[in-house]
């Protein structure tokens, strides 16, 4: 018997329940908790039949104590964090004060600085080993499966990887003038914040969004594409011995930097308290409460979602190009579990990564990013569990 604590409940918790049901061999016992009980319920009551057991609670993740007295009860195996970065750390403080495996998909992110480092969680290193637990930290796509892909080219096609550049198109399509794919605080803190790239032992800076180039993505065809800063390049600059040089990309429309921009100037994406009749609020977390649930966007979300990674590098002497990428159709997600191609392609790897924990295959007292581990039976994992993955070895590269 498997017992997992899942911690959120939006889409991405959603997909993550949804899957485990369809592996009832390693997931037998599921609680769902969040802080608002009826969206645990309705995640529960949209899986009626399914094998694992389920069960939901209301807990504060803000609020070790409470999360502490939830594990205790409970008994899990596994903590499966899909609730806001704000709470990494004190979902992982529970984990330690009981002695359970702990696995996310976005790192810690101060709510007063929109950046996001893994400096805070790797400083738990010595006490999750010394507690003999795990901690897995980044298990969404990207981070998550790009760092595995990234595992996986040097193990298999290069002898040194000098370059990588990640990829993140999404093509889909809601219909709705602004909204976004997922968590709309954390998503235009993202993409407001400074760019960076890594290169020759440095992360060098730049201005949001200064850095911008079309690039043809297969199944999807010309998008603009932006360089971000993304969690994935401080690790994979460590556990990539070698690399020169990691850059991250991602797409936008026209007509969403348009309303990012209307909004930025008017001052709804600050994270500055002002005071209105008389109490302060924070006017992106205003903005989101206005802005649609991106777990609202399924059923009209069309189109298609390309993520991978490009590499260049040297195998037995002679250079080498390769490009790993996974394409994903939002509306065949909806199908499968009811959410767009975003909460799929971030939900299914958290499942995989804790399947990988549960059955041993990834399994050590410490903290780690998954590309530190075998990155094969998760490869092999994907193609089983909806994100089957493709591979070229003579991409166009990026400027």
């Amino acid at each position: 018997m498997s017992r997992v604590l899942i911690i959120g409940a939006g889409g991405v918790s959603s997909v993550v329940v949804h899957k485990c049901c369809q592996n009832p061999d390693v997931f037998t016992d599921i609680l769902l908790a969040s802080r608002t009980l009826a969206k645990c319920d309705a995640i529960k009551a949209s899986l009626d039949g399914c094998r694992p057991r389920i069960l939901t609670a209301q807990v504060n993740a803000d609020q070790t104590g409470e999360l502490i007295a939830l594990i205790q009860k409970f008994q899990p195996e596994l903590v499966i964090n899909v609730a806001l970065p704000y709470q990494d750390l004190t979902i992982m403080d529970a984990c330690l004060a009981t002695g359970v495996d702990y696995l996310d998909t976005a790192n810690y992110e101060s709510p007063e600085t929109p950046k996001f480092e893994y400096k805070w969680q790797w400083a738990y290193r010595q006490r999750f080993a010394g507690a003999g637990i795990m901690a897995l930290l980044g298990c969404g796509f990207d981070p998550g499966v790009t760092g595995v892909f990234c595992a996986y080219a040097q193990k298999h096609y290069f002898d040194e990887i000098h370059t990588i550049d990640i990829l993140d198109a999404n093509a889909g399509d809601h219909g709705l003038p602004f909204a976004t794919n997922f968590n709309p605080e954390i998503n235009i803190r993202e993409i407001t914040a400074k760019g960076s790239y890594y290169e020759d032992g440095r992360q060098i800076e730049t201005e949001p969004l200064a850095i911008r180039q079309p690039y043809d993505f297969p199944e999807i065809g010309v998008k603009n594409i932006y360089l971000l800063h993304h969690e994935e390049i401080e690790s994979l600059a460590q556990n990539i011995k070698g690399v020169r040089r990691i850059r991250f990309w991602m797409t936008f429309s026209d007509n969403y930097l348009n309303h990012l921009r209307v909004l930025q100037n008017v001052g709804m994406t600050s994270i500055r308290p002002i005071e209105f009749e008389g109490r302060p609020i924070i006017p992106l977390q205003f903005l989101k409460a206005v802005l649609p649930d991106p777990a609202s966007l399924g059923p009209r979300t069309k189109g298609k979602t390309n993520i991978g990674c490009i590499f260049t590098g040297v195998k037995d002497g002679r250079p080498r190009r390769y490009y790993v990428y996974n394409v994903c159709d939002h509306q065949a997600c909806y199908a499968e579990v009811g959410s767009q191609a975003i909460s799929y392609t971030t939900g299914v790897p958290a499942m995989i990564g804790a399947m990988m924990m549960l059955k041993g295959i990834w399994k050590k007292p410490g903290v780690f990013n998954v590309e530190e581990f075998d990155p094969d039976p998760f490869m092999d994992a994907l193609n089983r569990n909806g994100l089957p993955w493709q591979e070229s070895f003579d991409p166009v590269l990026p400027d």
